[in-house]
């Protein structure tokens, strides 16, 4: 029989666990805390449990921590990126930011990403799985460990597709969110899409508190089917329809995230045909001037064609910010540090 993997349990789930091999209740809270508020890499640690439990629960689950392979800091910000190798030798990145108002982690929902977006680096190899609840999840609590300072935001735009994950992504959301854990506000938490439609309903109905950000990227279909593969199955105003379903169910308004690539989708018409798209919906767009990578062709816009789009976006009343770029000197793009890890050149 496979193990159950023991920090992918809700609590709930842990408590069912417990009665299951006539264990006191009051075990499930020790267990729970050691792992989701103590943070320890092992059941060893869990010394307030009896001998004879700790040694059941290694024979009945599994419990894997991740472990540092690399980390860069940038000279620029102190952003650090980390490379964490997982139970089976995969490896994933996620990136620690500080801010003023407090530290942010991205973390990654999968091992490589199969959807094939021109410009990422994290969808040059493929997928190779999906990341398990805990994974995810560990990713914050090594980051916590390791930098000692407490994480306030958690983004979900690491490599992967998180809603090609979706039941582990709302495992982990209510996990980070329990006030029996890291207690972190699912309004500080954001999970990226490409644009899966069907997930992106489904996850509008359980009306969670948290931001959603859209790759959109383009403002027409012909262009976005060039930049990602996934406008073949769904249209523009399959995502305009499903956006407006998502803010009718949870009233939480929609981040579009716009990645300029030079000559590519960054000229003024380009700003106006996104106004015209987005004005009917509540929402932000957020301009992302797009991390060059040696294995695509695409370059980022210039300076003035960011500030030329922003204002274009401005002056037809929509609200636009351009993203702080923090850690351009570390291998800045998603899949960059692992994919050279990969190769063997870390």
């Amino acid at each position: 029989m496979e193990k159950k993997d023991l920090g992918s349990l809700s609590f709930q789930e842990l408590q069912e666990e417990m009665r299951q091999m006539g264990q006191k209740l009051f075990r499930t809270s020790q267990i729970y805390e050691w792992i989701h508020v103590k943070l320890v890499e092992s059941i060893d640690e869990m010394t307030n449990l009896p001998k004879e439990l700790r040694e059941s629960l290694k024979e009945t689950y599994i419990f894997y921590s991740l472990k540092e392979v690399e980390v860069q800091e940038s000279k620029l910000d102190g952003t650090k990126k980390f490379l964490f190798e997982l139970h089976d030798g995969n490896v994933v990145e996620s990136v620690w930011m500080k801010y003023k108002f407090g530290n942010s982690v991205c973390i990654s929902s999968q091992v490589g990403c199969r959807m094939g977006c021109r410009f990422c680096a994290s969808t040059l190899d493929g997928l190779e799985r999906s990341l398990t609840t805990f994974e995810m999840l560990d990713q914050i609590y090594r980051i916590t460990v390791l930098t000692g300072e407490r994480v306030s935001n958690v983004v979900v735009m690491g490599t992967g597709e998180p809603l090609d994950n979706y039941d582990n992504l709302l495992q982990f959301i209510h996990m980070l969110t329990d006030e029996k854990g890291l207690n972190i506000s699912g309004r500080n938490i954001t999970v990226s899409t490409c644009g899966l439609v069907p997930r992106m309903r489904l996850l509008a109905d359980e009306k969670l508190q948290i931001t959603l950000a859209l790759s959109l990227h383009a403002s027409t279909d012909e262009k976005r089917k060039a930049l990602m593969p996934i406008a073949e199955k769904y249209s523009l105003d399959d995502l305009m329809e499903v956006c407006a379903y998502y803010f009718l169910k949870t009233g939480r308004r929609i981040t579009f995230e716009y990645s300029l690539v030079g000559g590519v989708n960054d000229t003024s018409e380009d700003a106006n045909l996104l106004s015209a798209l987005v004005s009917p919906l509540n929402c932000h767009v957020n301009l992302i001037p797009v991390n060059p990578v040696k294995e695509r062709e695409y370059v980022e816009s210039t300076r003035q064609a960011v500030l030329n789009f922003k204002n274009k976006l401005e002056k037809n009343k929509i609200n636009v910010t351009i993203r702080r770029e923090m850690g351009r000197d570390i291998d800045g793009a998603c899949g960059q540090l692992r994919r050279r890890h990969m190769q063997g050149e870390t």
